[in-house]
């Protein structure tokens, strides 16, 4: 296992890091694969990625991971409190709402989390987060007082994490990225605003799908070719953390156009890497659409679908009246937008 140093925090952290949502027991309707293992297994499995050099661990409060947050907490009690470094977090975007829920995370685990995220910053809760009096200004009272050690911001948007990036108040940041969804991380390592905070990589196997078709190795060596600081990868299975925690460095990586060709042969997939580019005056996330067509033709056809058919019908007919063309102006993939959106609907309609 190699280290990295997280931002200006002054932790050092494991490369690869132990995401417990597969871990958790409970009703959570986003696993990619549910395990529910109970607490002994829960440790063993946590103390398995311990010994192979894993010392970061990252949470969410109860009932967000099922009850994964307290079996976090009875592990640190068991291996040393000091000796791993501990990440929680909540998706409340008030100030009030989110002291509140750090106190019930501190109670659940027993212990401080070194770090603190406000979870699934989006364009609805930015400002409500960023502002006074809100979640932010509340991690850092949290921080004076001592609850916890580190402020973060976790989310799937590159505009908030670039936000996050330049607000001081900010030590760490967490947000999505991969072999295939790369274009955020291609933003990121361009610019300059990141190098001083900490960076936290979820979706490393895009909820468990590309391990389908691209080996560990390289699904892991793709993204700590970027200035993340560790892979955050959620783990059920002994197996799953011994792939995980014993990667081999791969001198190459995968060009993206290779990406495309090796899943062109399984389905016609959209050319998008979600670089967050493609802007919309109706508010659209396109970026988003694309994810859930290529999802679904990667294996989360339910779930995909169930998403793709909340707004598509709206989205196209927009879509459809639209002059701006802002969006096909800014796409570095060439991607004729207007026509992949069309298309979307009339394959969401067939299924």
């Amino acid at each position: 296992m190699k280290y990295r140093e997280l931002g200006n925090t002054g932790l050092t952290v494991s490369e690869i890091s132990f995401g417990t949502i597969p871990i958790l027991s409970g009703n959570v309707k986003v696993l990619p694969e549910y395990f529910s293992p109970g607490e002994d297994m829960a440790i063993k499995l946590m103390e398995y990625a311990y010994k192979l050099g894993c010392n970061f661990y990252d949470t969410a409060i109860v009932p967000e991971y099922g009850d994964a947050e307290i079996k976090l907490g009875k592990f640190a009690e068991y291996i040393g409190r000091k000796n791993i470094i501990i990440s929680s977090k909540a998706r409340f975007f008030n100030g009030n709402d989110m002291y509140r829920a750090v106190n019930e995370s501190y109670n659940n685990l027993g212990t401080y989390a070194d770090i603190y995220f406000v979870h699934q910053v989006n364009s609805e809760s930015e400002d409500s987060t960023f502002e006074k009096y809100g979640a932010i200004d509340a991690l850092t009272q949290l921080k004076k007082e001592g609850k916890i050690l580190f402020t973060g911001i976790a989310s799937h948007y590159y505009d908030i994490l670039l936000r996050g990036a330049k607000d001081s108040r900010v030590d760490v940041l967490q947000g999505s990225g991969n072999l295939l969804e790369r274009g955020m991380l291609n933003r990121i390592n361009k610019e300059q605003a990141f190098r001083n905070k900490g960076f936290v990589l979820n979706k490393v196997y895009a909820a468990g799908i590309l391990p389908e078709f691209f080996d560990i190795h390289t699904l892991i060596n793709n993204v700590l070719s970027y200035s993340i600081t560790t892979a955050l990868i959620g783990l059920g299975t002994m197996e799953q953390v011994k792939q995980a925690m014993c990667y081999e460095t791969c001198p190459e990586l995968l060009p993206f156009s290779q990406v495309m060709a090796r899943l062109e042969k399984s389905f016609t997939s959209i050319n998008c890497d979600r670089c967050q580019r493609c802007y919309c005056i109706y508010g659209t996330e396109i970026h988003v659409l694309f994810r859930q067509y290529n999802y679904y033709h990667l294996g989360k056809d339910y779930w995909a679908l169930r998403k793709l058919n909340l707004n598509i019908e709206e989205c196209a007919d927009r879509c459809k009246q639209c002059t701006d063309m802002t969006c096909m102006n800014d796409c570095p993939k060439d991607i004729n937008i207007p026509k992949k959106i069309q298309e979307i609907r009339d394959f969401v309609k067939r299924h």
